[in-house]
């Protein structure tokens, strides 16, 4: 970003991940809400909880944050009592973005390691009380943030923008709960998918080789194996996601831990501080292009997607075409 002012950068992207994220999440939220594409009960339920999650992420932190505060500056939505709903809001959607990514990634594992525990674990019934669970937990999780922010302006006898309050910086209670939000998001979400696909790697390489050489000495040849093309799918499908969230949190992760170890003052004019500035803010933009980039990943991993797509893509310029040549 050096040479090119910032203000510039985030008024052309993020209008362009709101365009591109809003629309790509409500398809996949109707083709997968209509079951027409292969998947188990089980993975559909995750896959629209997420989908919703990215849309709202999209909506609340794209859309009404980011690009609100770039064109709209004083609008209603700068009100401190609405900028402390709104990051409240904020960051409720993302923990719960995060966590459903992590639900599902440990879904997967439980499906593809713990075969014992699969029929009990990985059905609707369970991910729907994991997908509520991990909703209400995430809501009542940032409830306290809302208390945390003061108006940084008096317009009019109005308070504008919000700021955290000097005690979130000096009082134990307050440190103690910064600390706390930290390391539940982004830090432990990361570490456990990083955990859960290195395992779940692990397990596949070695189920391989044993179901390969278990072939090769039942049928004297490598024959083709449908059970582990069934399962290739599912393994694509969520080392996309996982992937993905990894490379794109990444930075952000990384960030963090930087910032918390060195303790970084960010009100601070020294150059240390704006490029780790640069840093954090393009750590938050590839945060919020995860949630963009997920719906990509599902068409990409399933061709029955795809052809849910191609179909509704389809359909409007058949139908014009057949009332034109009415």
């Amino acid at each position: 970003m050096h040479g090119i002012p910032i203000g510039l950068v985030f008024a052309i992207y993020y209008p362009i991940l709101a365009a591109t994220g809003v629309p790509a999440n409500l398809a996949v939220i109707v083709i997968l809400s209509r079951r027409k594409c292969g998947l188990s009960m089980c993975i559909t339920y995750y896959l629209v909880s997420m989908a919703v999650t990215d849309l709202l992420v999209m909506i609340t932190v794209v859309i009404f944050n980011r690009i609100a505060g770039i064109y709209f500056q004083l609008s209603f939505l700068s009100l401190t009592p609405v900028c402390s709903v709104r990051n409240s809001i904020n960051f409720a959607v993302i923990d719960s973005s995060v966590w459903l990514t992590v639900a599902f990634t440990f879904d997967r594992f439980v499906a593809i390691c713990c075969q014992k525990l699969k029929l009990k674990y990985c059905t609707k019934k369970v991910a729907s009380c994991v997908i509520g669970i991990v909703s209400v937990l995430c809501c009542l999780k940032n409830i306290s943030t809302y208390f945390a922010y003061e108006p940084i302006y008096i317009i009019d006898k109005t308070p504008r923008f919000c700021g955290h309050k000097i005690e979130y910086y000096t009082t134990p209670e307050w440190a103690a709960y910064d600390w706390i939000r930290s390391i539940v998001t982004p830090c432990l979400p990361f570490i456990l998918i990083v955990l859960l696909n290195a395992l779940t790697v692990r397990h596949i390489v070695a189920a391989n080789r044993a179901r390969r050489r278990f072939r090769m000495h039942s049928n004297g040849e490598n024959e083709s194996d449908p059970e582990m093309e069934k399962r290739r799918k599912s393994i694509v499908l969520l080392f996309g996601i996982s992937g993905s969230f990894i490379l794109l949190y990444l930075l952000y992760f990384v960030t963090i831990i930087y910032v918390r170890i060195a303790n970084i003052p960010f009100s601070s004019v020294s150059d240390v501080s704006k490029s780790i500035f640069i840093v954090q803010q393009s750590g938050y933009m590839l945060q919020l292009l995860s949630s963009c980039i997920n719906p990509f990943i599902y068409a990409g991993t399933q061709s029955r997607i795809r052809e849910e797509i191609k179909n509704g893509v389809t359909y409007p310029l058949s139908l014009f075409a057949k009332m034109f040549r009415n």
